[in-house]
């Protein structure tokens, strides 16, 4: 017999990082990610090597008035989560959306590594 986390073990860091990216908390926002995480833009290139690295790149997204995250599916397999997400953003242009599909893997409670597609921003129409 294992002891392997249960589902909700490994789906609350993912949910809980969420929650607090939408509120623009960064202090909640980071009690989620390990201090030797790695985020990536899909597939290998490395954007942040550690959770002080991965809050420095959000305090300056947290400042985007429009910033949202809206989560389209979910899905588990083991200790990865896959989300399918709709986010807003701020872009030079104006207020616009953009496709990302992002993929965490949990250790210990925590976000261990993540990797993120992104697709291409689409403004709002004025």
């Amino acid at each position: 017999m294992t002891n392997e986390p249960n589902e909700a073990d490994i789906l609350r860091p993912v949910q809980e990082q969420l929650d607090a990216y939408n509120a623009k908390d960064i202090d909640r926002f980071m009690q989620w990610w390990a201090d030797d995480c790695q985020y990536h833009l899909f597939p290998s290139e490395l954007l942040a090597n550690s959770a002080a690295q991965i809050r420095e790149r959000h305090i300056l997204r947290f400042k985007e008035p429009d910033l949202h995250a809206r989560l389209v599916h979910r899905m588990r397999v083991g200790n990865l989560v896959v989300d399918q997400e709709l986010v807003t953003r701020n872009f030079p242009e104006g207020v616009g959306e953009i496709d990302v599909i992002a993929i965490y893997e949990v250790q210990a409670g925590k976000i261990a590594k993540a990797w993120l597609k992104i697709g291409t921003p689409r403004m709002a129409s004025s």
